[in-house]
């Protein structure tokens, strides 16, 4: 039996049916298409931030400040001596740089801690950083304890106080297998440079560059890796000299 408007209820079911179909399909759609907005937006983010990461990074150790320290290990009326301040191992960066995180190159001085420590939940290791005023050879001996002993070689070797970690401390990289600091010393003859995972201020107080090595996670491949930074320190200062004004 037939309506007034010529089709059957049988085809007005269908028709709508299709139509509520053809609704469904659509909103599934526009779901997949914001989650897949939503995914790329997260990666991207990520992306700017470890990029953003390596650039603080570069411009901490290009803008190295060669100062000294007046040991003393946290009691400033006994004073153990005064010595370069550059602590430099194959896991712990310090030293003194004019751009730091808070205010980059328009602010104060900083005394730059990095260090590598394990990663969230036992799963690799990430990257710190910790930030303290530089007012002045008492600020950096805070964190020098002076001559002590060195089981390696039985003499005596600068002592510093370990980098802790607190709430204010900065995760640069994360999620790597593996990340250390390696130091160039540059030669008049071949190869021309050397290696070591650590410095000593023999021969000379600073390296001629610094580089970081990153590794990232197994599974991490499908993401932007994190690659080494090696920054070059270009110093024209005599370091044994006293630089004072007349």
């Amino acid at each position: 039996m037939r309506r007034r408007n010529g089709f059957t209820l049988l085809e007005v079911l269908m028709a709508v049916t299709l139509v509520s179909l053809m609704s469904v399909g659509i909103v599934y759609a526009m779901r997949a298409g914001f989650n897949t907005m939503s995914k790329t937006n997260n990666r991207v983010v990520q992306e700017r931030k470890m990029l953003g990461a390596h650039r603080v990074l570069e411009q901490m150790l290009a803008n190295l400040m060669p100062v000294r320290a007046d040991c003393h290990g946290g009691n400033p009326l006994d004073i153990k001596g005064s010595a370069f301040f550059f602590q430099a191992e194959p896991e712990t960066l310090r030293f003194v740089s004019t751009y730091s995180l808070e205010e980059a190159a328009r602010g104060l001085p900083r005394i730059i801690e990095m260090q590598v420590i394990p990663g969230d939940r036992g799963e690799g290791v990430r990257l710190i950083v910790n930030e303290h005023l530089y007012s002045g050879p008492l600020s950096t001996g805070q964190f020098c304890l002076g001559p002590v002993p060195d089981p390696m070689t039985g003499g005596l070797r600068l002592g510093y106080a370990p980098v802790e970690t607190t709430r204010r401390s900065f995760v640069l990289a994360d999620r790597l297998t593996k990340c250390h600091f390696l130091y160039r010393q540059a030669l008049p003859q071949p190869p021309f440079e050397v290696w070591h995972d650590a410095w000593t201020p023999m021969p000379s107080p600073l390296p001629s560059a610094i580089r970081v090595e990153m590794q990232p996670l197994a599974g991490e491949s499908g993401r932007l890796r994190h690659s080494p930074v090696t920054v070059p320190l270009h110093f024209l200062r005599d370091f044994g000299e006293r630089y004072e004004d007349k």
